[in-house]
């Protein structure tokens, strides 16, 4: 008798359940964990080596009392220059890096480095904390907000 027979017999019903469901299961855990295994052999993820920096400024942003955000060269502290109005995306950069800044009890003081890279990356680093944002994935838009700081000479 065979199994489909014998199931019948007991009351039960045959094992219905696709395999091809189970093969399409495997076979995506087998493509993550091959395409993991790459990312880390080569060296290609998102923990990769930084390009070599092709510049570098240091700036510290202090809020001013009528809203403003000044820009100053962290090394001299001159004014670069004063922010007013939205500035959305380097008030939500500098928010960001400030949180972390506040919850570990470490003051506005120490100033941002911004890094200009080979590859074309600009990337914002608190050493303060160890954080920092890759600009880039921002979009070009957003990443030229903060590039034109390494630009811009003391008013």
């Amino acid at each position: 008798m065979s199994a489909s027979l014998s199931a019948r017999a007991a009351g039960r019903a045959p094992d219905t359940f696709p395999k091809w469901v189970l093969y399409c299961a495997g076979a995506i855990i087998a493509f993550s964990l091959i395409s993991v295994g790459l990312v880390r052999i080569t060296g290609n993820g998102p923990d990769q080596r930084a390009a070599a920096p092709t510049l570098e400024r240091s700036l510290r942003f202090e809020d001013l009392p009528d809203h403003g955000v000044r820009v100053a060269d962290g090394l001299t502290g001159q004014t670069l220059t004063v922010l007013y109005g939205e500035q959305g995306f380097v008030r939500g950069a500098l928010r960001a890096l400030s949180r972390e800044r506040h919850a570990r009890g470490i003051g506005s003081a120490p100033p941002f480095n911004l890094v200009a890279r080979t590859d074309g990356r600009v990337t914002l680093m608190d050493p303060a904390t160890g954080q920092r944002i890759d600009l880039e994935s921002f979009g070009p838009t957003n990443t030229a907000e903060f590039a034109r700081f390494l630009a811009l000479q003391p008013e």
